[in-house]
């Protein structure tokens, strides 16, 4: 999976993203802080694919992508399709079993936990039937956000890389 991604997007967070989990054995694990650990997050589609599901994150307090911790499984494609169901409600199918992203970003220190860095991998999901949504105690918010009008939620770099990166994989251009 990762291979399949640093072949497509040969940058430096895939590169730094291989020597981490090459080098740290409990990459998955939550208290993994020395490095750092892999989470797993999506870019929620709805049915036509022109919008996406957005959390405004109770901890973080901004609008981002549905998605959390690995917590000892190492498959991220799971983690991401557990995490959006866990948050939505919604039943989600992947579009792909290649991450469509990997994003490293710190995690400020927060109660007991030190600062420390996410290691995300981020696929592609779709909503499976109803797209009524249930916001939890994890989201201030959700709100499906049209995918062109994704900058009036966030200016998340790393979201803002999700949208364009879908809309390359489907031939629209971005503007």
């Amino acid at each position: 999976m990762l291979a399949d991604y640093a072949s497509r997007f040969p940058d430096e967070d895939s590169a730094r993203f291989a020597r981490f989990v090459a080098r740290q054995p409990r990459c998955f694990e939550r208290d993994c802080f020395d490095d750092g650990h892999v989470t797993g997050s999506a870019l929620v589609l709805n049915l036509g694919r022109d919008a996406a599901l957005m959390t405004h994150h109770a901890k973080l307090g901004r609008w981002l992508q549905l998605g959390g911790h690995c917590d000892g499984d190492p498959d991220a494609l799971a983690v991401a399709c557990r995490e959006a169901e866990e948050e939505s409600g919604l039943a989600v199918t992947p579009l792909s079993a290649v991450p469509l992203d990997i994003d490293v970003h710190t995690i400020p220190a927060r109660g007991s936990e030190p600062l420390h860095f996410h290691y995300d991998v981020r696929f592609l999901l779709q909503v499976r039937g109803s797209e009524e949504f249930v916001a939890t105690a994890e989201s201030l918010s959700l709100a499906w956000v049209p995918l062109d009008k994704m900058t009036s939620y966030t200016d998340e770099e790393s979201v803002l890389r999700l949208v364009r990166k879908f809309r390359q994989s489907i031939g629209i251009p971005n503007a």
